[in-house]
């Protein structure tokens, strides 16, 4: 699934685009209350706390250097658990043996709800409040939130709003990378009319697709409705989903646009769709999140000259930028747990990951001079550029049933429309059905 391969994969972004020389038993504390002040006074020194997370190689590394500066700060010893790539199915026998680790990172929002319900999770106190308040937009508090309560915070991102392109065959064509959707369809005629198939979709798996859904969705309906939709509190069938679908329908209603075809395309997955760009190289581009970077490298192509980006482009009146991520909870009321979580949530510890490897914040006070790298630095900078509109990966915030369950809801009703993208009101009334089905 889009999850685990993301993450995986993202971990090695800044590192392969430096190898191509572009410069883009726990003890739980007897003290209770708030979290001390990040002043560095080791006010914790002798305790100590476990953090799970599902990262492992280069991420995991990456992250324990970011827990050795919170261990320099507070004095706290921290260990390290990884939950594998199912955190439910690590958790849960934690949570119901009453043995959770302090904090856990829990890789889908929806996620915080479900274990909220369970309560298993702390509310986060006033210390950690202040720097969710001070660093970040209020959506993403919300999306931290369950029952009017704020129990996590957003600490690593992946940007989905991006379309990759083989410069090459832009450069065969005489093309520029466009800016608004009309100049992508006519970019999109203009290279398959100099012989090269502009897209490669990833058509079989179908995470892909509400990728690029949600960004057209966001682009033309704007951040109110996309919220709205995102709860299921307007229909599959409003207007607002018929313009979104019929945008989608402009660029992959002509056979000419899709490598393989319609069939091949049906049998391509993610990384398959990358490499049928940047390594047969059958294909122009490829719609898809800043992981990209690290299949390219695989197929041999240099990040920053042949592999390029550009923002995915307007549709509408919302220039889009969708992130998936990870959030952090408190599974234990401890003064150690809480000034872990302030410590990720500010300024300080963002910037501290930041100049690591494979990392991009949602903290809009991290600056992009932080990242390692020149891509890594343009990824964060329309993050913060964006501002109050940025929203979370749709898909990700549904029930599994219907946005993350492979053959099932809006995978498989948008997989059909690929199929037949000429039955946008029949696509409409599939996905109300399966939306129906997930939010009795």
């Amino acid at each position: 699934m889009r999850r685990s391969r993301a993450a995986a994969i993202l971990a090695g972004l800044a590192v392969a685009v430096a190898a191509c020389g572009n410069a883009p038993t726990t003890t739980e504390p007897t003290a209770s209350g708030s979290a001390p002040a990040t002043g560095g006074d080791k006010t914790l020194e002798g305790v100590t706390l476990e953090v799970a997370a599902k990262w492992t190689g280069a991420e995991q590394k990456n992250f324990e250097q970011v827990l050795k500066a919170f261990t320099d700060k507070t004095g706290a010893k921290v260990t390290y658990a990884s939950t594998g790539e199912d955190t439910g199915a690590y958790l849960g026998p934690r949570i119901q043996g009453g043995n959770p680790p302090d904090v856990a990172i829990l890789p889908q929002p929806g996620l915080v709800q479900q274990y909220a319900d369970q309560d298993a999770l702390k509310p986060l106190n006033d210390a950690v409040i202040k720097e969710i308040d001070t660093n970040y937009t209020p959506y993403w508090k919300e999306l931290g939130s369950a029952d009017d309560k704020v129990y996590g915070v957003l600490i690593k991102a992946a940007h989905k709003s991006l379309v990759w392109y083989r410069s090459q065959a832009f450069e065969d064509a005489g093309v520029q990378a466009p800016t608004n959707w009309d100049e992508l369809v006519k970019a999109a005629q203009t290279v398959a009319d100099s012989g090269t198939p502009p897209f490669s979709f990833c058509g079989a798996s179908g995470w892909t697709l509400t990728d690029l859904f949600e960004n057209v969705y966001l682009s033309t309906a704007g951040p109110e409705n996309y919220d709205k939709l995102s709860k299921h509190e307007i229909p599959w069938t409003d207007p607002t989903v018929a313009t979104a679908l019929e945008k989608i329908q402009q660029i992959v209603s002509k056979k000419e646009f899709l490598v393989d075809g319609v069939s091949g395309t049906m049998q391509t997955d993610f990384p398959t769709c990358v490499s049928k760009v940047y390594g047969t190289k059958k294909a122009a581009m490829v719609i898809e999140a800043d992981f990209v970077a690290v299949e390219a490298d695989q197929s041999g192509a240099k990040v920053g000259e042949e592999a390029k980006y550009f923002p995915f482009p307007k549709v509408g009146d919302t220039a889009p930028v969708v992130l998936g991520g990870d959030v952090a909870v408190a599974m234990k009321d401890s003064p150690g747990a809480m000034a872990l979580l302030q410590f990720l949530a500010s300024k300080e510890g963002g910037e501290v990951w930041a100049k690591l490897p494979g990392y991009l914040s949602p903290n809009k006070n991290v600056s992009p001079d932080n990242y390692p790298d020149e891509l890594t630095k343009q990824l964060g900078q329309t993050i913060v550029s964006a501002g109050d509109t940025v929203r979370y990966d749709m898909s990700d915030l549904a029930p599994s049933a219907f946005g993350g369950t492979d053959g099932k809801g809006e995978w498989k009703v948008l997989q059909d429309f690929l199929r037949d993208p000429t039955d946008v009101k029949g696509a409409q009334e599939a996905l109300e059905a399966e939306a129906k089905k997930a939010w009795k």
